[in-house]
């Protein structure tokens, strides 16, 4: 045999030296859920590792982030159901939670950057990413909210608006209230092909955000689709968007080699909250090494094109030097 593949495998070094996907902090964007109060850092139990914090204990846990290398960090609100409303009020109100920690991040570490969720679900009374009436969820008129809620995001600090709420055309409209107030050099990560996915159960639950009634099938992808996140991500690139996200990462692989192969924006994956939660239940219960089975996960989605992962997984792979 003249041609024998194992030949490139035969030691540590050479398989080093002929590795096609690579994966370092940079690539890495850390998800932190926080919530109101001081001096709180409760663990989500459907999470093992993950915890919400308050906003002093926020920026002690960033700043431990930022001394292993890792500058990029997704905020996620836990809002008392008592400040919940049908319009999500909460989400633009000076001085609420989310906004008082964007601009306290920013402000201890400027060089840290700031992505930050848009979308009603945290702040809604009815646990939706939109207006709901008599059981539809309005898209027009959802679209001001979500525009109003990015300008407050911006004003306060953040470096990446990310729209995870799937109603159509709030990218051009959230881009167009931005560029109108003069935050032209505010970047969109897009979530482009959000599906309608079993994946997201332990998010729900660290942030209590589960809908209070009916489902989310008629904004989030439907899970058998491929084709139609062509649509999304062509709709999206034209509206202004500068990144594109797959989510879930790991059912959707597919996915993200196919906006990878069509489009020039970066592609983002989010590793989700219960694709992290199943390596932990594996790990825990002896059925899987923890390190392989976490890296293996994160070079597949580098592997099928995605520059930027969301993942819980973030702070531990460079804590324990799994990189």
């Amino acid at each position: 045999m003249l041609k024998r593949p194992r030949r490139n495998r035969k030691s540590a070094v050479i398989r080093d030296m002929v590795q096609e996907t690579h994966l370092n902090a940079a690539n890495l964007i850390f998800p932190i859920f926080i919530v109101e109060g001081s001096n709180i850092k409760t663990a989500v139990s459907s999470m093992p590792g993950i915890y919400r914090y308050s906003i002093d204990n926020l920026l002690r846990e960033v700043e431990s982030c930022m001394n292993l290398g890792l500058r990029a960090f997704d905020l996620f609100p836990n809002i008392e159901e008592s400040l919940k409303d049908k319009h999500a009020s909460e989400s633009t109100k000076e001085g609420s939670l989310y906004l008082r920690t964007i601009s306290e991040v920013k402000s201890r570490f400027p060089e840290a950057c700031v992505v930050t969720d848009v979308a009603m679900d945290p702040y809604s009374s009815d646990g939706h990413d939109g207006i709901v009436e008599n059981g539809e969820i309005l898209n027009d008129e959802t679209l001001e909210i979500l525009a109003m809620m990015a300008l407050a995001h911006a004003q306060a600090g953040a470096d990446i608006i990310a729209p995870s709420d799937m109603m159509d055309g709030r990218i051009g409209y959230i881009r167009n209230k931005l560029d109108e107030n003069g935050f032209t050099n505010i970047s969109l990560m897009s979530y482009t092909a959000k599906y309608a996915s079993a994946f997201y159960g332990p998010f729900r639950d660290a942030l209590n955000s589960a809908p209070k009634h009916g489902d989310k099938k008629t904004y989030q992808m439907n899970p058998t689709n491929q084709r139609e996140a062509l649509i999304e991500a062509e709709l999206d690139t034209q509206e202004g968007a500068d990144f594109l996200m797959v989510k879930p990462a790991l059912p959707y692989l597919d996915v993200v080699k196919l906006l990878k192969d069509n489009f020039d924006l970066p592609i983002a994956a989010y590793n989700v909250s219960g694709e992290y939660a199943m390596i932990k239940a594996s790990a825990r219960n002896g059925w899987l090494d923890e390190q392989r089975a976490t890296m293996e996960v994160l070079m597949g989605i580098r592997r099928a094109g995605a520059s930027v992962i969301l993942t819980y997984h973030a702070k531990e792979v460079l804590a324990k030097k799994w990189l």
